[in-house]
């Protein structure tokens, strides 16, 4: 194995060890088989680039691409062409998973969970670290700064992980980068002979100093660095949401704040579970359990992209809860006891509650978050077999009083009513349409509803995947197929764009009665649904999932034929006295009706229809000229063989200088062909020599055989003949070697020779001679453009 090649291993097995320390951060390590893999895949690519070799730019530039494909097929190649041709969607993708990542970053404990966000981080800044890492130390032949980015790697997973075993992860990356570093020396040292890489040792009557004293030394040095530097290593404590020293986690539990982990990582898992395993009993004193909804928490945090908490300030559990925000002194209500148990095997942060809480009993360590009224466990706390009393309200407004609410505050009204501006326009368009004539925002949430609900034709199903992409939205109202997830986002979102205050509360649906009295809550009554604002009433469920939960009263409509109950107006049947508004046949003037500008009184629905239409025949022309680019990529070393093998033995002129230019040409094909063969060129061979070792290699015929030493007589006249004679045949000559190369070869070299000759490697070679020339040019240059100091104009 040459000194390169134990290198480039060596820095490959470096980046490995260094990588180790983010080990503790997620959950479950299989990552690092991945990365190891795609990195050895990456290290495999330098070292046949640097063999062939290419000049140091070219070879970082191969490895970089490989990555980059390497990346596109394991994570986005649902998006890219043929799987791993990265395109704009791919990149978006990625913007997207690398965006997720970073939210779950902040969002989750160590240690999280393994989502492709956080994965793509993982293995591709192991990656983005090994190519830093093979580049200096290999490419470049410099070891020692190749330690900057190991240590930035293992900074990282330091400064984030709070294992009490740290000097673990760093003696594996100190391990690594000497060992490194010791390779290159060795490499380096060999370079001057024997005595310096390993002669035998010295006999016990000889001098004390031998010729492997540098390694040696080496070795002890280093190992001598690394127990000093272990002595002082710090342990560095907190972890992704320890900002603050308090809140859930660590902290003496005065206050802080949490940034809650995405409940909805798992809420699809369980609605497609075998077994409906029961979460929670639950017993309470109401009759009606429609509304029995066990909500906990809520996602007030919209990205364009997916829900999901924000961070609030947390504090100790009260005694009772405070009036809901919102919640008015003439809105009837009564008071609900609730007694749930949950499994010993169900471990969650939140405490499920019927909401709005007024009150809670539990033993153990819980926290109790404000704003969205929820309790969250501290120091480790969960719901595993714990047993709780909640004391909640049921809220029932009417029709009339969530018709006739005033507008919220204008800081409510900022914080729930914000969409990026990344939100796809059918989004806001498609809700404009279906609450078209709507007098209030209690009449849009019902459309909404009903929308999604009963008229818009939607197709409830667990198997839709949630969506990450900031079009998600989109595609589910052009699907229309989903499941809680899409149809509580949906609704949100789209509540939001008409300014009414929105967010999403995940939790469990109403279970199942029992014979004994018990409420049971499995896994699949896993459920997600929307909350609107509503001043004077608070935040209000809605249920836009077909066939999940139950339909609030005060939405249902109390007249047949009606799509919103609004006892504030009279029915149609109740007067026949004229309208003092105008009809939409008076409002709507023919000049409108014209340009299609009149709103039908019924509300229009969503199309789904794409608006870049116009832009499909380009799309589907550039897709198809993308796809035949892909085609060609394949066989390109096959047709490059062929147009040089046509230019090659192709017309040339009758001048002498163009007789040794064909000549040449035509030897240079004929050791192109026996390479393609497997029969590599050797330049320090003479023509003749050349030639009987194509015969002797190849097992030629006597035909075939002849040919060859006819081209090779030629070269050997027009290099050493005094007036170069053109030679007759010379291209049928060496299309006869062809078919005895075919004759004497197995049908894998045959095809090899066809599709991936290895002749084509001077590609290659020309373009790294190209590089090195134009570096050259440009280092020659240099000079002239600066005077020497002193020199006059």
């Amino acid at each position: 194995m040459s000194g390169r090649a134990r290198l480039a291993i060596c820095a490959w097995v470096a980046t490995l060890m260094a990588s180790c320390a983010m080990l503790p951060l997620v959950s479950p390590a299989t990552w690092i088989i991945q990365a190891a893999f795609m990195l050895a895949i990456q290290t495999g690519v330098g070292a046949a680039t640097r063999r062939v070799p290419l000049a140091r730019p070219l070879t970082v530039a191969a490895q970089a691409l490989v990555t980059l494909l390497m990346l596109t097929l394991v994570f986005a190649h649902a998006q890219a062409l043929a799987g791993f041709v990265p395109g704009p969607e791919a990149f978006q993708h990625f913007a997207d998973l690398l965006q997720q990542g970073s939210d779950d970053v902040s969002r989750y404990a160590i240690p999280a969970p393994l989502h492709d966000g956080i994965r793509l981080m993982l293995i591709g800044g192991v990656l983005v670290i090994g190519l830093a890492v093979d580049t200096l130390a290999v490419t470049f032949r410099s070891a020692a700064p190749a330690g900057l980015p190991l240590l930035a790697l293992y900074s990282v997973a330091a400064g984030l992980s709070e294992s009490s075993v740290s000097w673990l992860w760093f003696l594996l990356a100190a391990a690594g980068y000497l060992m490194l570093l010791l390779a290159e020396g060795r490499d380096r040292l060999a370079q001057w002979g024997r005595v310096f890489g390993g002669a035998p040792r010295t006999t016990p009557g000889s001098d004390s100093s031998g010729p492997l004293a540098p390694v040696r030394t080496g070795r002890r040095i280093g190992a001598v660095a690394m127990a000093i530097a272990l002595l002082p290593l710090p342990t560095i404590s907190g972890g992704l949401l320890d900002a603050a020293g308090t809140g859930v986690g660590a902290g003496n539990g005065s206050g802080g704040t949490i940034s809650a982990v995405n409940p909805l990582v798992s809420l699809r898992d369980s609605l497609n579970v075998d077994e409906n395993r029961q979460v929670l009993s639950v017993r309470t004193n109401t009759n009606d359990i429609s509304d029995m909804y066990l909500r906990i928490v809520s996602l007030d945090d919209f990205d364009g992209t997916t829900w999901k908490p924000s961070q609030r300030h947390i504090q100790g559990v009260p005694n009772t809860f405070p009036t809901p925000t919102g919640l008015g002194a003439d809105i009837k209500r009564s008071e609900i006891k609730t007694r749930i148990s949950a499994a010993d095997w169900y471990a969650q942060d939140w405490l499920p509650m019927p909401y709005p809480p007024s009150g809670v009993s539990i033993d153990g360590s819980w926290r109790y978050e404000p704003v969205g009224m929820t309790v969250v466990g501290d120091h480790g706390q969960n719901t595993r077999g714990v047993t709780y009393q909640v004391t909640s309200l049921d809220v029932q407004p009417t029709a009339e009083q969530l018709a006739t609410a005033p507008e919220p505050s204008a800081a409510l009204r900022n914080q729930y009513t914000k969409v990026p501006k990344s939100l796809p326009a059918v989004v806001a368009d498609t809700a404009r349409k279906v609450t078209a004539g709507s007098t209030s925002h209690y009449e849009q949430a019902v459309k909404l509803q009903d929308y999604f609900a009963v008229t818009g034709g939607f197709q409830y199903d667990t198997q839709v995947d949630v969506g990450t992409g900031r079009d998600a939205i989109a595609k589910f109202l052009k699907d229309k197929q989903g499941f809680c997830v899409h149809f509580s986002f949906a609704m949100a979102a789209m509540a939001r764009t008409l300014g009414i205050p929105a967010r999403v509360a995940v939790g469990f649906a109403p279970g199942t009665p029992e014979a004994n009295g018990s409420v049971s809550v499995g896994l699949k009554d896993a459920h997600a649904w929307p909350e609107l604002y509503f001043e004077g009433v608070g935040w209000t469920r809605f249920e836009p999932t077909p066939n999940r939960g139950s339909v609030p009263s005060y939405t249902q409509s109390t007249t047949p034929g009606s799509d919103v109950p609004d006892p504030a107006l009279p029915s149609t049947s109740t007067s026949t006295a004229p309208s003092a508004a105008p009809s939409a046949s008076e409002s709507c003037t023919a000049q409108l009706r014209k340009l299609d500008g009149c709103t039908s009184q019924a509300p229009a629905l969503a199309t789904g229809d794409d608006p870049r239409g116009p832009w499909s025949y380009v799309q589907l022309v550039a897709l198809g000229l993308g796809a035949l680019l892909l085609l060609t990529i394949p066989f390109s070393p096959m047709l490059w063989r062929t147009r040089m093998r046509s230019v090659r033995l192709g017309a040339h002129g009758r001048t002498e200088a163009d007789a040794a230019v064909h000549t040449l040409a035509v030897w240079e094909e004929l050791t192109d062909t026996a390479w393609d063969f497997g029969i590599s060129p050797d330049e320090s061979l003479t023509p003749r020599r050349a030639a009987a070792r194509i015969v002797e290699l190849g097992h030629l015929d006597p035909p075939s055989a002849a040919s060859v030493h006819r081209v090779a007589d030629a070269v050997e006249q027009v290099l050493y003949a005094p007036r170069p004679q053109l030679a007759a045949g010379l291209a049928k000559d060496v299309r006869q070697v062809a078919v005895g190369f075919q004759d004497t070869s197995g049908r894998a070299t045959r095809l090899r020779a066809l599709v991936a000759p290895r002749s084509t490697v001077r590609v290659v070679w020309m373009l790294s001679a190209w590089w090195t020339s134009v570096t050259t040019r440009a280092a020659a240059l240099r000079p002239t453009l600066r005077k020497p100091s002193g020199q006059r104009g």
